[in-house]
């Protein structure tokens, strides 16, 4: 026994050293997403535009009626959207009844009827439509989507 006490502590600690190392190289080995999240936050600047700015980079979809995921509710919704340019307003234009008002259907059709409840539901159903719009689009990027007109019902 006496002849395994000096093995069994060294044994130890070189356990003990390698797992400080690991925990202190964790950081580096794996950066955490949300100090990049925060990080990009604050480098974006705000950029403040004026009212003709803000009509002349929007564009409107209105009256949309559809079943949410649960069929025993409806919902007419109406959406703006804010694009970056003047050419992306464009492009999102000509492709809005084609791949834009689909992309909504789908999208409210597996919605659930209490994921579009109150501000904080419709803030989540917007920043998933940015991130599935900006995919379709073919230049610039959507920055902004707003609910203008929301009405959900049961049947």
């Amino acid at each position: 026994m006496k002849k395994m006490l000096p093995w069994l502590i060294t044994i130890l600690l070189a356990i003990t050293l390698i797992l400080v190392a690991a925990f202190l190289l964790m950081d580096r080995i794996f950066p955490s997403d949300v100090n990049d999240v925060n990080a990009a936050v604050q480098n974006t600047e705000v950029q403040r535009l004026s009212a003709d700015e803000i009509v002349e980079l929007s564009s409107e979809i209105t009256d949309i009626k559809t079943n949410l995921a649960d069929t025993d509710y409806i919902v007419l919704i109406n959406f703006a959207f804010q694009l970056d340019t003047v050419k992306a307003k464009e492009d999102f234009e000509k492709i809005k009844d084609l791949k834009i008002k689909p992309l909504l259907i789908k999208t409210l059709a597996d919605t659930k009827p209490e994921e579009l409840n109150g501000a904080n539901g419709k803030d989540q159903l917007s920043s998933k439509l940015v991130n599935l719009i900006n995919k379709t689009l073919t230049e610039g990027k959507l920055t902004q989507v707003e609910v203008t007109n929301f009405i959900m019902t049961s049947i």
